[in-house]
């Protein structure tokens, strides 16, 4: 059995098939030089919004059990702040009491604000509370 060297014996136009061109190459590197920032500035924003989401989901929650807390504690009829942390994050909280269309009732709203990424976020949760029971 003998071997032979194969690109010599082939026609001119075959052995052009075997590689790239130097445009086609060129072009590939341009396609790349556009689709690799996109694609990376898609992933930043995929991440900043799953964060954004965590933490609002967090936030939501940690606004329903503080709002819960200060009107069945009756710590509701003065406004007041404070902060919260949950494993490594860190949570502000605000409470504005204010009149209601009746003079019985109180409006509370408590407003829970995060950072994400340096940019500030809020969530807030408010509720009706009939000042007759106090």
């Amino acid at each position: 059995m003998r071997f032979r060297p194969t690109s010599s014996h082939l026609p001119a136009g075959k052995r052009r098939q075997a590689g790239f061109t130097l445009a086609e190459a060129l072009a590939a590197l341009v396609f790349l030089a556009i689709v690799i920032p996109v694609a990376v500035r898609g992933l930043q924003v995929a991440n900043l919004a799953g964060e954004v989401a965590l933490r609002k989901a967090i936030a939501a929650r940690l606004a329903d059990r503080l709002l819960n807390e200060l009107v069945v504690t009756g710590q509701w009829q003065q406004s007041s702040q404070g902060v919260v942390e949950e494993g490594n994050k860190r949570f502000s909280w605000r409470l504005r009491n204010q009149t209601w269309e009746k003079d019985v009732l109180k409006l509370l709203t408590l407003q829970v604000t995060y950072l994400v990424q340096g940019v500030e976020y809020d969530v807030r949760l408010s509720t009706v509370v009939d000042t007759t029971h106090q």
